[in-house]
């Protein structure tokens, strides 16, 4: 028997980091779901297909392989045979990937990935929709969230350590831009799924966080 946890939530709100710690500490598989939608959004970019082109999108996606292997610990995403990890988290990819996973044929095909994996081996996935709609049988579900200007002083922190010049005030309007995008798309909208636990991390470390996960988890698996 396999188990899965799902954790959706907002753009900023640490669901990555936290998962794959998670993942670590349960022997979990992390399926980072947000980089297979930025390995198709990169796909768009290199064949110079519009944002707005949802037909051609739609079309183009299934010339798209995307696998999540791992190397030495470490999550690697391989498109069509190449290892595009680096070059995922772009502002570019990111901004691509909203467009991207707004449509029907891409969405499609990208769960479809995501649900085989979660029959046969124990995953713990992070998104948008993954309580919702990817894994709605999921053993646990968490919505995880923090204030835009809590998620965007974390973003701005990453930034910074990189060496990138940013402004705070645009990376929280970008931030609530985002939200209101992923909340109202058509398809599959960002939603806190009906037996989805709430989580608020804005006043939370990420350990913290992390523990609080487990503990439900382990509550309710007795």
């Amino acid at each position: 028997m396999s188990y899965s946890i799902a954790i959706d939530g907002p753009a900023g709100a640490g669901k990555s980091t936290i998962a794959k710690k998670i993942a670590k500490k349960l022997n979990f598989i992390y399926v980072d779901t947000g980089a297979m939608y930025r390995a198709m959004a990169l796909f768009m970019i290199q064949k110079q297909v519009d944002r707005e082109a949802e037909e051609l999108i739609g079309t183009i996606c299934k010339e798209a392989d995307i696998t999540i292997v791992y190397e030495n610990g470490e999550q690697q995403v391989i498109l069509n045979g190449s290892n595009v990890t680096k070059l995922l988290r772009t502002e570019e990819a990111g901004k691509m990937a909203s467009f991207v996973a707004k449509n029907k044929n891409v969405r499609k095909k990208l769960v479809d990935l995501q649900q085989k994996m979660a029959k046969t081996t124990d995953v713990i996935m992070d998104g948008r929709d993954i309580g919702t709609c990817v894994l709605p049988e999921a053993d646990v579900k968490i919505y995880l969230t923090a204030s835009s200007k809590e998620r965007a002083l974390r973003r701005y922190k990453e930034l910074v350590e990189k060496g990138v010049t940013c402004d705070l005030d645009e990376i929280e309007k970008d931030i609530i831009a985002r939200d209101e995008q992923d909340m109202n798309r058509e398809v599959s909208p960002l939603k806190k799924a009906e037996d989805a636990i709430l989580v608020d991390s804005s006043n939370m470390t990420i350990d913290e966080v992390v523990e609080r996960i487990i503990d439900i988890f382990r509550k309710k698996m007795k």
